[in-house]
């Protein structure tokens, strides 16, 4: 019996091990995942302080703590029109508004009859 208790704390043993190897390389795949999302955030930063004036910031960062997916969106249609090029000069607060205004989702009514 003893012969194959040794063969079972072997194997657990490589298993333990394998388990670690995994959850190491694993570790560091989701730390250089965190750190290209942390780079990527910069740029987009980068971006918008370069292509935003401070009114037209004050504006976006206002629309994203109110609705933070609609806020996400403009940024990432800014940041699109800027690599794209389309944006000649600084976007200020009346752009701002103009865009806000573009990409705010229809409003959806409902017709509701009474019989």
């Amino acid at each position: 019996m003893s012969n194959a208790d040794d063969e079972i704390d072997e194997l657990r043993r490589e298993r333990m091990e394998e388990l670690k190897e995994r959850a190491d390389s694993q570790g560091g795949n989701a730390e250089a995942q965190q750190a290209a999302q942390q780079q990527a955030e910069a740029q987009k930063k980068a971006v918008l302080r370069q292509h935003l004036t401070d009114d037209a910031r004050k504006r976006l960062n206002t629309v994203k703590m109110s609705k933070e997916q609609f806020g996400e969106q403009v940024e990432r249609q800014v940041v699109a029109l800027a690599r794209s090029g389309r944006i000649q000069g600084k976007i200020d607060d009346e752009k701002m508004k103009q865009l806000l205004t573009e990409l705010k989702p229809e409003k959806k009514s409902f017709d509701i009859r009474r019989r």
